[in-house]
């Protein structure tokens, strides 16, 4: 059975038994608790909290996820992979334990068609009522097996729903390994179907991996993950999922471009592992960044940057010299871009990434070999069999060098590492990186649970804000470090939740809404920022400016109306600028990011070079051109299929439901936006775009003005281009030109002026030489210079001893600049022939004058506090030319 009827074969048996098929959401969630998408439930734990109604009890879907802890497991194991599609089955408060069961074991057993005999199940090791149930539906008792909390209980590793879960595991037989079960050996037991029982909230986990369950959800749930990768490994009989029709036509890339065969079923050597690991990471990369996942230092863009490093890596030892992950990745969106088009409409973006990152981690390569090398030679001279753990690190953290790498060329030359500090030193570096986070982290959870008090007896907020700018509420809530709180006095700064809002939360990029509230009892509260504490529950970041706030009273809300009107036509400006630089640059020129604020806007896109000013200009002229042929702004709601069959754009890393509000500018411009916007494109301009630059590998930030601020940029251009014609005593129009023939005229003169005092350095030079005096062993200069700078004293010092080349011979020159004493020494090549640096002539010299020597080879420079000891110093510096001269 093909991939497509496995997914086919799982969603009709769902949809036709109640379940709504919802698409899969992105590998960047929404959920700021997780770096990538790593379950099919995802998605919906604001359902399983309670903290949104869902708008269906049950539901089906196949979801892209990524999962990286396992990753030096991928490819020594038949089971584990980085990327995967896991499709499952959800229940929002509706069916439970039984029902999931038996849905489970129909669709294996009659829609897949597997060996009963061959099916094993595990349950945890208290849940009585799940081994009776599997029992009950003819699973016999030997072939079920209890297992720990490790095994048989689910969460996302985060607080969060969880419980309970049980599996069901297939054998593949003794080809893969020991009887015994599940228990005994996962590779021969291969799990394939989770089937979690959600019941409880966890809280903060601890160093040992166990955690508080917290209480009961408020709805027994069922989230149910069944791997598509083990499921076809099974179906087409195969290993693993390399050599099924997901991956093979990658694999069969990566041997042409090695030019051997894949070693095929068996044991798991070097080459298999490699063969498995570039084939398998090919597909995680391409599929990453099609989400919007670019290469980055550190989060979600450090991992996609750890798999293709690896590839790399992995790639180089089956010999492949040339460039891997464009032809893998191409082979990936040839194959799978029919099930996911998000890989064919990013196939330009997948492809200039992972070329440019392949040839910048090649570098890399070569400059730590170079480093790697060069320690290794000191551990030898060194006679010591171990490289240090420092060294390791150091490839490792400032050069991006693998340390698996190292351990192997450390290997090859006969040394081992010293792992044990390597891995200290890693562990401190991530205990550094967490401690940071942690006071942040338990703040955040304990205001998410005011959140979820409030929300759970409210509802969500009933934002007004799109069409007008003020409203009566009720204060429902206060917050105060996380804590709710009954009131607050005068000078508090807190959080406030009204059971309505004209304020905009901060979303999208754009910024939230500042204003007033007045309440009943007369308190004036200044709004400082308005952001989402939870999916639609706004929260109002307040200080108390006069009298006192409680919780209950009636307020009236007002929005800053002129700074909201600012924030609107940047992000109308937002939207146009967007669509130009698509049109310019190409489609790969998509939003990765943006800040709407009143005035002006910063807009992250993918690019691959820096936008040159030339283009730049073009696209300003533009956006300013689409704005002022004043186009219509137009705002309509849809279903989210209604709207990507309309071609609105939807931006990477937002979430958004099944129903979506779409944004037109004029017939250029369609993007799935909750903000606020102006009526007219007119309304939005000018716009002003300051700079454009670099912000991570293949990302570029613009950032504009808008509006009023955009104008007054422009008056203050002019008026310092007026200023400036006046200084020049030129027209505005003429201004470049003549301060360019200015600088062009100042340029030649410095170079004049460069000439003469280099001649004059030479006339002094030589009659410097003229006065060397004749000691035992050589010549030796030494004089006070008054006049001249550092450069031109070394210059000078520098020229009288090659005057005097035809000896062994030492100029010591020294002058007084700026308030403090510097010194200048050369000696003639065949002096420093001997082994003799001018530095070491200089030392004593410079610590007379308080400072110190610098430089290596024939000439050396110093400079002191202590002008005054010049005279002295050069005496000293005689003094010790003589010594050396007449050794």
């Amino acid at each position: 059975m093909r991939s497509t009827q496995i997914r086919s074969t799982f969603l009709d048996f769902f949809t036709s038994r109640g379940h709504r098929h919802v698409p899969s959401s992105p590998l960047i969630p929404s959920d700021p608790t997780l770096l990538l998408a790593n379950a099919g439930m995802n998605q919906f734990k604001p359902y399983f909290l309670g903290e949104v109604t869902p708008e269906y009890p049950r539901a089906t879907t196949i979801q892209k996820c990524a999962r990286t802890s396992d990753i030096d497991n991928v490819g020594r194991t038949n089971r584990h992979a980085t990327f995967f599609e896991m499709m499952g089955n959800f229940s929002f408060g509706d069916y439970f334990k039984a029902d999931a069961i038996a849905y489970a074991w129909e669709l294996l057993t009659q829609g897949y068609n597997l060996d009963k005999d061959r099916l094993w199940i595990t349950v945890y090791e208290d849940d009585d009522e799940a081994e009776q149930l599997w029992r009950k539906i003819g699973v016999p008792a030997d072939r079920i097996q209890r297992l720990g909390m490790e095994d048989n209980y689910w969460s996302m590793g985060v607080p969060g729903p969880c419980g309970p879960c049980s599996e069901v595991n297939y054998d593949r037989g003794p080809a893969f390994g020991r009887e015994g079960g599940p228990a005994v050996d996962g590779e021969r037991y291969v799990e394939i179907w989770n089937l979690v029982f959600m019941q409880f909230q966890r809280g903060e986990g601890d160093k040992k991996g166990g955690f508080p369950i917290l209480g009961d959800l408020a709805q027994q749930s069922i989230d149910t993950g069944l791997g598509l990768d083990r499921l076809a490994a099974i179906l087409q009989d195969v290993e693993n999922v390399c050599s099924t029709d997901l991956l093979s036509p990658t694999l069969s890339t990566v041997q042409e471009l090695a030019g051997r065969d894949y070693p095929g079923s068996g044991p798991f050597g070097e080459e298999k592992v490699s063969f498995q690991v570039v084939t398998e990471h090919a597909r995680s990369i391409a599929y990453l960044i099609a989400d919007g996942v670019l290469p980055a230092k550190d989060g979600r863009g450090y991992v996609l940057r750890r798999l293709m490093r690896r590839a790399i890596r992995h790639a180089r030892l089956l010999g492949i010299d040339q460039p891997v992950l464009a032809p893998a990745t191409a082979s990936v969106i040839a194959n799978l871009g029919d099930v996911w088009p998000e890989l064919v409409d990013q196939a330009s973006l997948i492809e200039q990434v992972v070329t440019a990152e392949e040839e910048s981690f090649t570098r890399t390569l070569s400059q730590g070999t170079r480093l790697l090398n060069a320690a290794i030679t000191r551990s030898r001279d060194g006679r010591s069999n171990t490289l240090t753990g420092d060294t390791a690190f150091e490839l490792h953290d400032t050069y991006g060098f693998p340390v698996e790498l190292t351990i192997e060329v450390a290997r090859d030359a006969g040394l081992s590492v010293d792992e044990d500090r390597f891995t200290t030193l890693l562990a401190e570096q991530q205990k550094r990186a967490k401690a940071g986070g942690k006071a942040k982290a338990a703040e955040a959870l304990r205001r998410q649970d005011a959140y979820r008090e409030l929300s759970s007896r409210h509802g969500r907020t009933d934002f007004t804000g799109y069409d007008r700018l003020d409203s009566e509420a009720s204060v429902l809530g206060l917050i105060s470090d996380g804590t709710l709180v009954p009131g607050a006095d005068q000078g508090s700064t807190l959080e406030l939740v009204l059971d309505r809002s004209p304020f905009y939360a901060e979303s999208g990029g754009q910024v939230g809404d500042t204003g007033a509230i007045r309440t009943s009892s007369g308190a004036l509260l200044e709004v400082l920022d308005t952001r989402l504490g939870l999916e639609g529950f706004h929260v109002h970041t307040v200080r108390v400016r006069e009298g006192e706030i409680r919780t209950g009273e009636q307020a009236e809300a007002l929005v800053d109306g002129p700074r909201r009107d600012a924030v609107a036509r940047s992000h109308s400006a937002t939207h146009v600028l967007h669509a130009m630089l698509r049109r310019t640059l190409g489609d790969h020129a998509r939003q990765h990011g943006s800040l709407v604020d009143a005035g002006r806007l910063r807009f992250d896109f993918a690019h691959f070079s820096a936008v040159d000013r030339t283009q730049l200009a073009a696209i300003e002229t533009l956006v300013n051109d689409h704005l002022l042929d004043d186009p219509e702004v137009r705002i309509w709601q849809a279903t989210r299929s209604e709207a990507e069959a309309a071609g609105a754009t939807a931006l990477f890393g937002e979430k958004y439901g099944d129903h979506v509000r779409i944004v037109d500018i004029g017939d250029f411009s369609r993007e799935l936006c909750g903000g606020t916007h102006v009526g007219h494109g007119s309304n939005a301009g000018p716009v002003r775009i300051l700079d454009e630059a670099s912000i991570g590998s293949n990302l570029r930030r613009i950032e504009a003005l808008t509006g009023r601020d955009a104008l007054t940029y422009y008056d203050t251009e002019r008026r310092l281009l007026e200023e400036l014609s006046t200084l020049l005593g030129t027209r505005p129009q003429d201004a470049p030109d003549t301060l360019r023939k200015r600088l062009d005229a100042l340029t030649n003169a410095q170079l004049e002026l460069a000439r003469l005092r280099d001649a004059e350095l030479r006339t002094r030079a030589q009659q410097l030489a003229a006065t060397a005096r004749t000691v035992p062993g050589g010549q030796i200069v030494t004089e006070k210079i008054p006049g001249l700078g550092p450069d031109e004293l070394r210059m000078l010092a520098t020229n009288t001893a090659d005057l005097l080349n035809g000896d062994r011979a030492v100029v010591v020159l020294c002058t007084e600049h700026g308030g403090k004493a510097l010194l200048a020494a050369a000696i003639t090549r065949s002096l420093h022939d001997t082994g003799t640096h001018a530095s070491q002539i200089l030392s004593p010299a410079a610590r007379t004058v308080g400072g110190g020597a610098g430089g290596k080879g024939p000439v050396a420079s110093a400079g002191g506090r202590r002008p005054e000891a010049l005279d002295e110093a050069l005496t000293i510096a005689g003094q010790d030319a003589a010594r050396v001269l007449g050794q």
